[in-house]
């Protein structure tokens, strides 16, 4: 089998580590955290409450794309995280990459800031919800999961969408 990407996107608090890791750990698979290739100052100002800008997200995504292009290279399927909000992020991520399926999680506000806020020690903010929620472009072609489903089902339906 040629190696797969799995990359699980949505805003914040959708549950994509959680069920990043939990898939990776299935699948016997890398899981790559969308959270590691920000950079120090990226944390710094999320931390403080203020949203990227797409010129502070370009090296984020430039770094995930590289370390996905990496992995097919060396015939290595894994497990990706990023939230992918934007048309034009999802681009970086998945042009000339046909091997990659996109998962997008979703869920209503209510459910994703009352995550947010169960968080400890994150450094994004649940106050930062709304700047996601406000350019948020959901994805054409990706299977769509409701996060109010268990974590075992939203697994299980992603190997099964994916065919692994």
């Amino acid at each position: 089998m040629s190696p797969r990407i799995i990359l699980l996107t949505g805003v914040a608090g959708s549950g994509k580590t959680t069920l990043g890791r939990q898939l990776a750990a299935e699948l016997g698979w890398p899981y790559h955290e969308a959270d590691d290739f920000h950079s120090a100052a990226n944390k710094a100002k999320m931390g403080c409450g203020q949203p990227l800008d797409d010129a502070d997200r370009a090296p984020w995504l430039a770094a995930i794309r590289a370390a996905m292009d990496e992995c097919r290279a060396a015939g290595r399927s894994a497990v990706f995280t990023c939230s992918a909000l934007k048309e034009s992020y999802r681009r970086v991520l998945l042009e000339g990459a046909p091997e990659v399926s996109l998962v997008f999680l979703t869920g209503d506000r209510e459910t994703l800031f009352a995550r947010m806020q169960s968080r400890a020690g994150h450094y994004m903010k649940p106050g930062m919800l709304e700047s996601q929620l406000a350019i948020l472009e959901p994805p054409a072609g990706a299977l769509v999961l409701d996060i109010r489903q268990t974590p075992a089902a939203l697994v299980a339906a992603i190997r099964r969408h994916c065919g692994v």
